[in-house]
């Protein structure tokens, strides 16, 4: 679960990218996060991180406070997250099976988890084919599918996708949107921050709309023109 509340962030050169908001996403929730450029969206990722501290207010991540919490706790709270970038950040000198392998030893894992794990998330992802392939050698919809697999490596309870789709072609996009929906039908909470407004409106979830550091709007519905609708 993610809880905000009454939650401000200021920069240090005096910007105030987030002001006052209150939020909570349930467990297993499915929730688009969108606005305009300078809405405030990447500064609520770096809050939901610990990238970022509030300025003011209360942030719980997963059961853990972000406020005022102690350093050495932040790697435990990352553990819990799940995240998928624009630009997928794989390692371009291993192949996507040494990607999960990475990820997974440093989170403790053992050969035996290691090896069980890593065929069913390709499996999950549908790449079991390209487990001996470079990020290279994957297409841009196959590389996006694999910094998802990455994500869910070590079953993060919050998957967290920072405008996943916006190196993909329509469809490719799609793809990836209904393989997140069926993450999260899995059980695992998903928030997908994104600023494509035709792929929000396929889907009729939970759509929170940000401008100028606030939220202005938070329902089941559409998002039109920089503002959420409801159906």
């Amino acid at each position: 679960m993610i809880v905000l509340e009454d939650v401000e962030m200021q920069y240090d050169n005096g910007t105030k990218a987030v002001r006052g908001i209150t939020l909570t996403i349930q467990d297993g929730e499915f929730v688009f996060l969108v606005g305009p450029s300078g809405a405030g969206k990447s500064s609520l990722i770096k809050l939901f991180t610990g990238e970022a501290m509030p300025t003011f207010g209360r942030v719980s991540i997963n059961g853990y406070s972000i406020t005022g919490v102690k350093d050495p706790l932040i790697p435990y709270m990352r553990r819990t997250l799940g995240v998928v970038f624009q630009d997928f950040r794989l390692i371009e000198t291993k192949t996507i099976w040494q990607n999960l392998d990475f990820v997974m030893r440093a989170a403790g894992a053992g050969s035996q988890e290691i090896q069980q794990r890593i065929p069913y998330v390709l499996s999950l992802v549908e790449l079991e084919s390209k487990m001996d392939c470079y990020p290279s050698e994957l297409s841009g919809g196959e590389q996006q599918r694999a910094a998802v697999a990455r994500a869910l490596i070590n079953r993060p309870e919050t998957i967290i996708a920072d405008e996943p789709t916006g190196n993909l072609d329509p469809d490719r996009s799609l793809d990836l949107m209904r393989l997140l929906l069926k993450i999260n039908q899995m059980g695992s909470t998903v928030v997908v921050v994104t600023h494509e407004r035709d792929l929000v409106n396929r889907f009729g979830k939970r759509v929170v709309t940000l401008d100028e550091g606030a939220v202005i709007r938070d329902g089941v519905g559409r998002y039109v023109g920089g503002r959420s609708r409801r159906a």
